[in-house]
């Protein structure tokens, strides 16, 4: 089981793009954070430019006439203009929006941290299920074959018994009978642990070999299903998720109040003009610093009417919260549950194979001396294989409802349950990334 469970906790797809998608929500921070920073833009123009000067009584460029009469002159330039600049804004105010959308940003990275943990659960739980799947249907379907071979020597021994006159026709019938139902039950098994294996490969990523008996994980659970309660609603990812969707819809509200609020920036630009205006060898160098002000007065109501929304949605993720924390609640006791009447069962079954190991040998001696008859035979042969089969289940039922309910809890975890892989860090990639003030490949080169 350790080691399935290590394959997919490895190499799980579910798991990875979940990975990937905490990888993505993490570069939210330095989306945020960069309305701290300066913007710097670049500007530059160049082209080409022809001015023509004409008039009656001056030369271009302001020159005067000398003499009497009137002189009429034209000029032309051919010139290359072009213009270098640079401009740097930096907000200094803006209703703090700045500060909560970074805060906002936090908290959705650390609600998608809960969902991947959530997913590793999920993970770790249906590998769990597929590895007991396979287990408890290998097992039924060696017990269905097992039934194919008593029963063919129950109808060999039953045809020598009527050739010699001991029984009638009727007893072949029904020994035959049984073992083409038996043989029917062969195939279905034979179907479902195809079944099996196809889930199994599908959340482990190869098919089964050869598989061991797994062990209960009920050692990790709490002492009482209350003291597995209260841990849920502390701990379970799912809940946790969901207060940190509350806080990020808080902060949405105050995101959306910013806009109100009046902006103050601060802006520096410089530029060289060359040719300017067309005239030739003349530039023109430009720096200010300004400072701007923007006070909102009238949005028409759109911004009242996002900011009235945020406040629904707020309401809505708090109700949502309480949702799931009844959900988890439910989750708990309902596996808890399951795992108690599998315990339950496992030994009322123990009980049953082994009463009905002792009534089948008892009802074969009787036969012999002619006090019980085929059918007799046959149906004890049914419950002592019904039995097994149940015994069986009720032995994968434990172990599943072990998992499902650490699950429930929210400690199902590769550590908790001590895997032998390489943990996966998420701290490791937001780290990288939540201070990068530039740079388009991701961490991993890509």
């Amino acid at each position: 089981m350790s080691s399935a469970l290590a394959r997919a906790y490895r190499a799980n797809p579910d798991l990875n793009q979940q990975r990937a998608g905490v990888r993505a929500q993490d570069e939210n921070i330095p989306r945020a954070t960069a309305a701290y920073r300066p913007t710097v833009s670049a500007t530059a123009q160049y082209g080409f430019n022809s001015l023509r000067e004409s008039g009656s009584g001056a030369l271009a460029g302001g020159s005067a006439l000398t003499g009497s009469g009137s002189t009429s002159q034209q000029f032309e330039y051919n010139t290359e203009p072009a213009t270098l600049g640079l401009s740097v804004t930096e907000t200094i105010f803006n209703g703090n929006r700045n500060y909560n959308g970074v805060r906002q940003a936090e908290s959705n990275v650390l609600g998608a941290r809960e969902t991947l943990r959530n997913t590793e659960q999920t993970v770790l739980q249906d590998g769990a299920t597929a590895y007991m799947n396979v287990l408890r249907d290998t097992a039924i379907l060696d017990l269905r074959k097992n039934n194919i071979i008593v029963l063919e020597e129950q109808l060999r021994q039953t045809r020598d018994r009527f050739n010699v006159g001991e029984v009638t026709r009727t007893d072949v019938a029904q020994a035959a009978s049984s073992l083409a139902s038996a043989r029917a039950d062969y195939f279905t098994a034979q179907a479902n642990l195809e079944t099996s294996i196809a889930e199994y490969h599908q959340v482990i990523g190869v098919d089964p070999a050869r598989l061991d008996p797994a062990r209960s994980v009920e050692g990790l659970l709490p002492r009482t299903m209350q003291d597995a309660i209260n841990v849920s609603l502390a701990e379970h990812p799912s809940v946790v998720a969901a207060l940190h969707a509350v806080d990020a819809a808080a902060l949405q509200v105050k995101l959306v109040e910013g806009e109100l609020y009046p902006t103050l920036s601060v802006v520096g630009s410089v530029s060289q003009n060359y040719n300017y205006e067309g005239y030739p060898g003349l530039r023109v160098f430009n720096g200010s610093v300004m400072g701007q002000l923007s006070v909102p007065l009238y949005t028409g109501g759109e911004v009242d009417a996002r900011a009235r929304q945020a406040k629904e949605l707020l309401s809505q993720a708090e109700l949502q919260a309480d949702l799931q924390r009844e959900a988890v609640r439910a989750t708990v006791v309902t596996d808890w549950g399951l795992l108690d009447t599998a315990k339950a069962v496992i030994k009322s079954d123990e009980a049953a194979v082994k009463s009905a190991e002792i009534a089948l040998e008892g009802v074969r001696e009787e036969a012999r001396v002619g006090q019980r008859t085929t059918l007799d035979i046959l149906n004890a042969q049914q419950t002592l294989l019904n039995a097994r089969v149940a015994l069986v289940s009720a032995q994968r039922d434990r172990v599943v409802a072990s998992y499902a309910t650490l699950a429930a809890v929210g400690e199902l975890s590769a550590a908790n349950i001590n895997l032998d892989v390489q943990q996966y860090d998420p701290t490791v990639h937001f780290d990288q990334v939540k201070d990068k003030w530039f740079g388009l490949r991701t961490p991993d080169g890509r």
